[in-house]
């Protein structure tokens, strides 16, 4: 029993969705011994979800194993190349079958919002009721820890990542090993290349959204962001961040290879809101600005540039998007970084 307690001591004492998952099947290991625990995850839009392996561990594995958050989507398998852990996610039930001499003993992770991924314990024996029911068990505790991070990190009214959580994956994002980024299936001018990826960090600003408000209400008004950032999920990959700012505001910190790929994917979103005819509303519009995070760059520095360029964009016939370092090379914009430096002898 002490043992369990310091599992779950540990495992609420995070406030990281990565050490989260690791913690959750180092517990399961510890306290049941089994063969192998591992979390899957779907990603992707609906209609060509995959599965990513969030962690996995083996009996006599010290680390557990991930797929990288950085993972293309046509690297990870179908849903349905592993058919009953999508029947054990699509029903929200738990399963135990008897495959190749092995027991695979499948649980569905659920938070308040939706079920989020499946939890996989595969062992020689099946396991008994009381070992169900400690499964169980620690799987609400690990409900309701997931909850209060949602309730702490996520706008409430969009359900994006909100500012407080900004600078903290920044520094993840930013730190994290040059990957490829491959196009999802189905988008048009994907990213696809071998280019070791860099990251960028977009601003999005809805044109005119105070007239919005003035003439529709505050209703109409929240459920144009909603409308907004479900086009943002739509028009961006997993696991590029997606973050509500306050207001009309929202940032994008993603990787990709090039200012090309960077422009693909902001021209993505700025079209598929154009296009989109909100209730009530009609057209509504979004200016984008965005910059390329340099070396040593903060939170703060890489937003203030991205932020000239979206006000560039939103003085100039707004509906646009704006690459701050493009228009530094034009001379439309003074690089400011580097105003009032002085070397000294």
């Amino acid at each position: 029993m002490s043992e369990l307690i310091e599992h779950l001591a540990e495992l609420t004492g995070f406030r990281d969705r990565d050490v989260l998952d690791v913690t959750l099947v180092g517990a399961f290991r510890d306290v049941l011994q089994p063969d192998c625990v591992a979390i899957y995850r779907p990603v992707g839009e609906q209609g060509s979800q995959r599965w990513l392996t969030r962690a996995k561990l083996t009996r006599h594995e010290h680390t557990p194993r991930a797929d990288s958050m950085w993972s293309g989507l046509d690297d990870l398998p179908e849903l349905e190349a592993f058919p009953l852990h999508h029947r054990c996610f699509v029903q929200q039930t738990a399963l135990s079958v008897e495959a190749d001499g092995a027991w695979v003993c499948l649980f569905p992770l659920t938070t308040d919002r939706d079920v989020c991924g499946v939890l996989e314990i595969r062992n020689r024996r099946a396991l008994d009721e009381a070992q169900v029911r400690l499964v169980s068990s620690i799987l609400r505790v690990y409900r309701n820890f997931q909850g209060l991070l949602d309730y702490s990190e996520r706008d409430t009214l969009t359900g994006l990542l909100n500012r407080k959580t900004f600078d903290g994956s920044f520094l993840r994002v930013t730190t994290a090993d040059g990957v490829a980024c491959p196009e999802e299936p189905g988008r048009t001018g994907g990213r696809r290349g071998a280019t070791p990826a860099s990251a960028w960090l977009g601003v999005v600003d809805i044109d005119h959204f105070k007239k919005v408000n003035d003439t529709h209400g505050h209703l109409i008004g929240d459920e144009v962001l909603l409308l907004v950032a479900r086009l943002m999920r739509s028009s961006f990959r997993f696991q590029d961040l997606l973050y509500r700012f306050g207001g009309e505001e929202f940032v994008v910190l993603m990787r990709c290879g090039n200012a090309e790929q960077a422009v693909q994917a902001f021209e993505r979103m700025r079209t598929n809101v154009e296009n989109y005819v909100f209730p009530r509303v009609g057209c509504i519009t979004v200016s984008i600005g965005f910059t390329q995070v340099r070396p040593g760059d903060t939170p703060t520095g890489a937003f203030e540039r991205a932020d000239k360029a979206v006000y560039h964009a939103k003085q100039n016939g707004r509906n646009q998007v704006a690459h701050h370092e493009s228009l530094i090379e034009r001379g439309i914009l003074v690089d400011e970084s580097h105003v009032g430096d002085m070397e000294l002898f």
